[in-house]
């Protein structure tokens, strides 16, 4: 059993992703981060940057005790090796999989985060923060949308790069995106929608968050970024 401490953040559904894909068992631990459960002690305990997702694996492949892991690529990274799927064997495959997974990491999420930061949590609108990062979500997705042409996933087979890009390249209209100028894009986020696991992971959306525009409130804001 794996418990799954997430809410419905882009980063959240990475990780439920993966579980329904792969079919291990878990359980969803949820951390309202609008109400500041992340800087629960108890959560502390598991993800030190208190930040959503983190998990525990109870059942960990050599059967020492339970594993505690944070930070979302990590954690792809390590079911993917418990489950022996979505990520090759094979170094030069395995290595063009994490290559697109940093990628996500180090780039779209950061960038798509500011982006979505300055558009719809800054108490007042900063011109020239807004610009910046519009243009860079922009710049990510030609990126990503070149590496798409001719193929049906970002790296091969369906794997962790695309499980962990979806769930940001789904807020492109947030983003001040035209879904238009990507149209390799708009083809992968298709087949990805159509996925039976991308669904089960996104109905936990309605059964764990009933009001998705909590994090909207001032007091969201002043736990989420100290306003």
């Amino acid at each position: 059993m794996i418990d799954l401490y997430y809410w419905t953040t882009p980063n959240g559904h990475k990780v439920s992703i993966f579980l329904e894909e792969a079919g291990l068992e878990y359980r969803i631990v949820p951390v309202h981060i609008g109400k500041g459960e992340q800087f629960a002690p108890e959560f502390l305990r598991i993800a030190p940057n208190n930040r959503i997702p983190a998990i525990v694996d109870h059942a960990p492949a050599d059967g020492g005790e339970a594993i505690a892991l944070f930070e979302s690529g990590a954690i792809l990274e390590y079911l993917a090796d418990k489950s022996g799927q979505f990520l090759p064997r094979e170094t030069r495959a395995c290595f063009g999989v994490l290559q697109w997974l940093y990628w996500q990491m180090g780039g779209l999420g950061p960038m798509a985060g500011q982006n979505h930061h300055f558009l719809r949590y800054a108490p007042e609108p900063i011109l020239y923060a807004i610009d910046r990062y519009v243009k860079e979500t922009a710049r990510l997705y030609g990126v990503l949308d070149r590496q798409l042409a001719g193929r049906e996933y970002v790296a091969g087979d369906y794997s962790i790069a695309d499980m962990a890009i979806y769930p940001w390249a789904r807020g492109w209209q947030m983003q001040q995106q035209k879904l238009e100028d990507f149209p390799n894009m708009a083809a992968w986020l298709e087949r990805i929608e159509a996925r039976p696991a991308v669904q089960r992971a996104y109905a936990l959306v309605e059964q764990v968050n009933a009001d998705p525009q909590a994090l909207l409130s001032d007091e969201a804001r002043r736990l989420l970024f100290g306003q």
